[in-house]
Order: structure tokens, then sequence, then C-alpha cells
């Protein structure tokens, strides 16, 4: 039999990278992580091999002697370091890097001195990360660059490095990852689209929660069986509450100048990429369901088969956000199995397994395992007195202008708190602009409009308060707005949406209105919801006087 290939996986995580490894009949021989949970997951996945808890950073700057005696020679390391600095979920991308970078230029340092010590036996390296770290690394290293000796320079980025795409290679979510370093390049199992594994594949398989309990669950993707109650962290429900319903809503289908997505999950395509984070109050968040009153949050199988993970893979931990980052943080095992077959074609290795190998758990440690637990939905909390607000006036866009209500300008160190209207035109850097114009500057016949503004402002007028109680109100829970029957931003905005509606008629052939200040001219329909948000805005300034 042929001698196995031996890796070693940096940033191992729970263990996706190894695990598409160790089924490619590759020896993964050592795991290194700094989160303690992962590492246990790994060792209760990976019993043949050894996965430690220790710091990259410090491994990379060891003496010689101490680095080689704690990291073997091996044929191929794989590793990938935390993406969160790159993402572009941190801070729209715009979040500090050098964290990032550090850990980036450890693993390289790490890559480096195995590579080019004497009678290496590295052949083969990947480095996995999120599509924009290719902005922030180098297309090769000296020597210097990294904190070493030597005349030597590590290529980073050759000929294979690229984007993949993970539903290409056999995973049901349409997940980007770069990957560089030295390794031939992976073969694709899906070229047609129409062959792809869609989200709806996996829901049914599994079946909904304790639907297949007493039955047979058939994998997918690896085509092994295990009896419903042997299916770890499925047969439980978490529920979305209302009003993380309704934020989530607003956010997928009315974010500014983003596009529409689907809410809940469309079944008819691949997942969107599964994020390592489990808020269901922001634009990223992956709902389930068909019945708005039961919309639900997704069963750590269900993401951990999205990502490819077998049906036997066991996530260790205690808690729902514990396994979801794990799992969302981690290379899809097909994906690696991908790269994993590259090499071995590279090396003329045929490696005949017989199908799926199903894990042998040791079974070292307690597993806590999620089924049959009560998940109580969500309790909405109350805001902070200083909640910032800044939104439009919903599901109302004309030629990329929107009319927006903030409280941004306030003075929140001394509580005193200024609502304003504003005019937003496109995104970006360069694009964007935001207008705040006199209405005696609005060249449009204020006769219908003062008349319609008359019957708006007195359709709310016993709900006009002053700055600091709409701020008060603003950071009310849902409960408690309906207990006072009071008018909070939001509810205002989509007032004034019905009234614009009722009001007026809008198509793609409106009108558009002259304003003395920029930007010269407006679409009718934004110049109107700006008057009606500016009025709005100064009766409340009225109230304190």
């Amino acid at each position: 039999m042929a001698s196995k290939l031996k890796v070693i996986d940096f940033f191992s995580g729970a263990g996706g990278f190894s695990e598409g490894f160790r089924q490619a009949g590759f020896d993964v021989i050592l795991a290194i992580d700094n989160w303690q949970i992962a590492v246990d997951t790994h060792n209760e996945n990976h019993p043949d091999g050894l996965a430690i808890k220790d710091d990259v950073i410090r491994i990379s700057n060891l003496p010689d002697n101490d680095f080689h005696k704690l990291i073997p020679d091996t044929e191929v390391i794989i590793g990938s370091p935390p993406c969160t600095d790159f993402s572009n979920s941190n801070k729209s991308g715009n979040g500090d890097k050098s964290k990032g970078i550090e850990l980036v230029e450890a693993y390289l340092r790490i890559v480096a001195r195995k590579k080019f010590k004497r009678r290496s036996k590295l052949k083969y390296w990947i480095l996995e990360n999120v599509p924009k770290i290719q902005n922030h690394i180098q297309e090769s290293y000296s020597a210097k660059d990294l904190g070493l000796k030597g005349l030597w320079s590590l290529i980073v980025m050759s000929g294979n490095s690229g984007v993949y795409n993970a539903k290409y290679f056999g995973v049901p979510s349409n997940r980007k990852r770069y990957f560089c370093g030295e390794f031939p390049e992976p073969k694709r199992t899906i070229d047609d689209d129409s062959k792809l594994i869609l989200l709806k594949d996996i829901i049914q398989a599994l079946g909904a929660p304790k639907e297949k309990l007493h039955q047979k669950i058939l994998d997918p993707i690896y085509n092994i069986k295990l009896a419903g109650e042997d299916v770890s962290d499925h047969h439980y429900t978490q529920l979305l509450s209302d009003f993380e319903k309704k934020k989530a809503k607003r956010l997928k289908q009315d974010k500014g100048y983003m596009g529409k997505m689907s809410f809940p999950e469309n079944p008819e395509k691949p997942a969107r990429t599964i994020m390592a984070t489990m808020s269901f109050t922001s634009r990223e968040c992956f709902v389930l369901g068909d019945d708005y009153s039961k919309l639900r949050a997704p069963t750590i199988r269900e993401v951990a088969s999205l990502m490819s993970f077998p049906i036997d893979y066991k996530f260790y931990g205690s808690s729902l956000g514990t396994k979801y980052r794990m799992i969302g943080n981690a290379v899809p095992p097909k994906m690696a199995i991908a790269l994993a077959k590259g090499i071995l074609n590279k090396e003329r290795k045929n490696i005949i397994l017989n199908g799926y190998q199903m894990i042998r758990h040791p079974q070292k440690l307690a597993f806590s395992n999620l089924n049959f637990n009560e998940i109580p939905i969500k309790e909405e909390k109350p805001k902070k007195v200083t909640a910032r607000f800044k939104y439009h006036i919903p599901y109302f866009k004309f030629e990329t202008y929107r009319v927006e209500l903030t409280n941004h300008h306030s003075d929140f160190n001394n509580l005193n708190f200024k609502w304003t209207a504003e005019i937003h035109y496109n995104q970006g850097k360069e694009k964007a602009k935001k207008y705040t114009p006199s209405l005696d500057h609005i060249g449009f016949d204020k006769t219908d409009l003062r008349t319609a503004d008359k019957l708006f402002t007195m359709s709310i007028r016993k709900k006009i308060v002053n700055p600091k109680e709409f701020q008060r109100f603003h950071c009310m829970t849902a409960e408690e707005v309906k207990q006072n029957q009071v008018l909070e931003p939001y509810a205002f905005l989509e007032q004034v949406r019905e009234f614009l509606d009722k009001s007026f008629q809008f198509d793609r052939d409106h009108n558009h209105v002259l304003v003395a200040e920029a930007p010269g001219v407006l679409p009718t329909p934004i110049a109107i919801g700006y008057y009606i948000l500016k009025r709005f805005t100064q009766l409340m300034e009225n109230t304190n006087e």
C-alpha cells in the first residue's frame, strides 16, 4: 500500500480542512489552534492525529531546535488564518487589518522555515482566507520580510492561487474563498449550475427537526445513513421572535442601496455563505421556513451539512453560538478534498478508499448534544439611551435618491437629541452625496403639497413630541411601544410611506423639481418625502419652545 502523505493543519479550528485531507487518504499528524473547544472538536473527530492548543505567532518565532522539535517535517502544510480582520462584515471591510496580517505572516514564516531548511520534505502548502485578503498580502516574501535569515523568496501567489467558489466542488453553499500557496489546481466536481447541490436538498434529506427522529437519515453528500436519534444537534427548534423577524426582513430587503436578499432563504439555490456569527437581526442572518409566523434558525446540523461536514461529525462546546462559530469559520471539507486530490494526482498516488470512512469517535470528552433542548424565543431588550438611528422612508428610492431620518447629529454626551431629515444619493466614497436643502428653495407648486402636509401632520399631531421624547420612544421595545401607544421612528417612517402612496401617484415617469441649492434638481417623490420628514422634525423642535 502506498504510504500516506503527511499534513499539518495550522489555525485548524473544528477541522474542516483536516477532514477533507483525511477523506482523501492523507495522514493529518498535527493540528494547531488557540481555541480549546475547537482543539477538542478536532481531536474527537480525528483521533489518529493530534490537535494541540498553542499560539501560531509564538511557534513561528521559536528558536530552531524548539521549532523543528514541535513542528515535524511533512509533505503538506495547510492553514486558514482567522479572516475576521479582512472580511467585509468587519466595519464594511474597513476594520483594522494589522492583527490579521500578523497572523498571516506568522503562518508564512512557519511555511518558509520548513520549506527552506536543509533536506526539507515540504512540497505543497495552502493558505485559505476571504477574497479581500489579496489586497493585503504580497506576491512573495523575502527572508527579511518575515524576520528570517537567508537569500530565498517565498512565492505566495502562484499560478493556481485565486478565488474558488465551494459550490462547484460539492459544497451546498455559495462560498467564495481565496487560496494561495504552492498547490496543483483543484478540479471542479460540478461544472453545470443545474447540477449544484441546493439548500432544499439538504433540508429535505435531514428532514425538519424531529421529523426523522425514528427513521434513517441519509447524508445527501456522503451517502451514509445514521439512525435519526444518532444525528446530533438537529432535533430542536429555534424560533425567531417578532422583533427579530421584522428587523431581519428590513435589513435584507430594504437596506439602503444594497440589493434585495431572499427572506426567508431561497431553497432553490445553494445556501448563501454560512457566517461565523449567529445573529438574526443582521443582513447576513440565515432564516428558514415558509410560514412567517414560524420562521426559525437553521439547526447546527443543517449548517454543518451546508458546509459539507458529514452527518457523523460532532461539534463540541455547550452553546449554539460556539458550535455555529466553529462551522462558519471552517474550510468546507468537500473543498479541501478537491485540493487534496489535486496533490494526489500531481504525486501520481492512487490511494483507493472504499467510500466514505466513518469517523471513529474516541469519546474521551463529554459531548453536549443540543437535541431536545428547549431554545427560548429571544426577548427584546430596551436600547441604550444613546442609541443611534438612521433609516429611510421604506422601499422608497428614486434614481438612487433616498430620504432619511436620523439622530446622528445629536449631542449624545449631554443627551441633547436632534432629529433631522436628509436626502442621500448613491453610495460609496466617491459617489455618495448628502443634501439638506431649505424647504423654501425647492421649486414645486407648494399649494397641493401644503394641503397634503397639513392632512398628514393633523393625522399624527397628537403623537408629535419633543426630540428627547422621540429618542425615548426609539429606545423602547416593541411591547413597550404597543403598551404606551407611542409613535417610534420606524413606525413613523412606515406611516409616511403609506401616506405618500395614498396622496400621490408615483411611477417610473415621475417629474422633477428644481432646487436652488445642491443638487439642483430632485425627483418629485424624493422632494415631497423630504418635505414631509423635514416638516416633522421642525414640529418636534417647536415642541421645545
